[in-house]
C-alpha cells in the first residue's frame, strides 16, 4: 500500500465510520473503483482504532463516569442501581453478539463477505431499512392532524433486552455494506429510542467491539507481517483527525434532521454497484491485499 492510498482510505474511513453509509463498504469500494488491491479486514479493523478513539475523547465524561461507576458497583451494592453502573452493564451485554459472531465468522469476513454484490445489496436492503426507522421516529416525533407526538425513551430507559437487541443489531455490521452506526441506530428508532438516545448507545456501545476486533488484527498483523505497518498507521492518524470532527457534526445532525439523503445514497450506490458489476467493469472479487 503506497502513502497516497492510505491517505484516502484514512480519510474515507474517518467520513464513513459514524454515518449510516457503511466505512468498511466505502474502504472496500474506493480501492475497487481507484483499482488498488483490496485494503482486507486487518486494515479495516486497525484503522478503526483511529476512528473509536475519536469516540474515546469526544465521550470522555460519559465513558469516565460509566467506567467509575461500574468498578464501584463490582464492591458496592448500594451503586448497582445506579445508571451509569447499569450502563457498564449493557455495555457488556451488548458487545456480547458481535464478539461470538466476529470470531466464528473471521473466514467469512475476510471472504465471501467482501464480494460487492453482498455490499451493494446490503447497502441497498440497510438503506430501506433506515429508512422506514427514520419515518417511524418523525412520525412520533412530529405528531399529527389527529395525533399528539409520542414521547420517545431515552437512555435511563435502556435494560438488558434492548442492550442484547442493540447488540444483536451491531453484529449484522460484520457484513460490508450494513453499517454499524445505521443499524445500531435504526435498531433503537424501531424499540422506540430518540434519535439522540440510539446514536449515543450506538457510540458507547461500538467501543468494546471495535477495540477488541482492532487490537485482535494487531496481533495477527505483528505475527503474520501482512500489514504495511507505515501507511497503515498514517491512515489511523487520519480517520482519527477527520472522524472526530464527523461525529460532533453527526451528534448535532440527528437531533433535527432526517437520515433520508444516507437512504437515497446508499441505494443509488448499491444500484450502481451492481450496475457496474453486472456489466463486468468491476470484479466483485478484489485482489488480496499484499501489505
Amino acid at each position: 500500500m503506497s502513502w497516497f492510498e492510505s491517505l484516502i482510505l484514512g480519510l474515507v474511513q474517518g467520513l464513513t465510520e459514524f454515518l449510516p453509509v457503511s466505512s468498511s463498504a466505502h474502504l472496500r469500494l474506493t480501492a475497487a473503483f481507484a483499482g488498488w488491491e483490496d485494503p482486507g479486514a486487518a486494515f479495516t479493523a486497525i484503522t478503526q482504532l483511529g476512528t473509536e478513539a475519536a469516540v474515546l475523547i469526544y465521550f470522555r465524561k460519559d465513558v469516565g463516569r460509566i467506567l467509575s461507576a461500574w468498578f464501584r458497583s463490582l464492591t458496592n451494592k448500594a451503586m448497582r442501581g445506579n445508571h451509569d453502573a447499569q450502563m457498564g452493564w449493557l455495555v457488556i451485554v451488548g458487545s456480547i453478539p458481535i464478539g461470538v459472531l466476529g470470531i466464528t465468522l473471521k473466514d467469512q469476513i475476510e471472504g465471501p463477505f467482501r464480494d460487492l454484490r453482498v455490499t451493494a445489496t446490503m447497502l441497498i436492503v440497510m438503506g430501506i431499512v433506515i429508512g422506514i426507522a427514520d419515518r417511524l421516529a418523525a412520525r412520533d416525533e412530529s405528531g399529527g392532524k389527529h395525533r399528539a407526538a409520542k414521547q420517545r425513551k431515552v437512555l435511563e430507559d435502556l435494560n438488558t433486552r434492548d442492550g442484547l437487541l442493540y447488540g444483536v443489531c451491531q453484529a449484522m455490521a460484520l457484513i460490508p455494506g450494513v453499517s454499524r452506526s445505521g443499524a445500531t441506530i435504526s435498531g433503537g428508532l424501531f424499540m422506540g429510542y430518540s434519535r439522540a438516545a440510539a446514536a449515543r448507545y450506538s457510540f458507547l456501545l461500538a467501543m468494546p467491539a471495535v477495540l477488541a476486533s482492532g487490537t485482535f488484527e494487531l496481533k495477527d498483523a505483528a505475527e503474520e507481517g501482512h500489514v504495511s505497518w507505515g501507511p497503515t498507521i498514517f491512515a489511523t492518524i487520519i480517520a482519527f483527525a477527520v472522524g472526530y470532527a464527523v461525529i460532533a457534526w453527526f451528534m448535532k445532525f440527528i437531533s433535527h434532521k432526517s437520515f433520508m439523503p444516507f437512504v437515497w445514497y446508499r441505494i443509488a450506490l448499491g444500484i450502481v454497484i451492481i450496475a457496474l458489476v453486472s456489466t463486468d467493469v468491476l470484479s466483485p472479487h478484489a485482489a488480496e491485499s499484499a501489505g
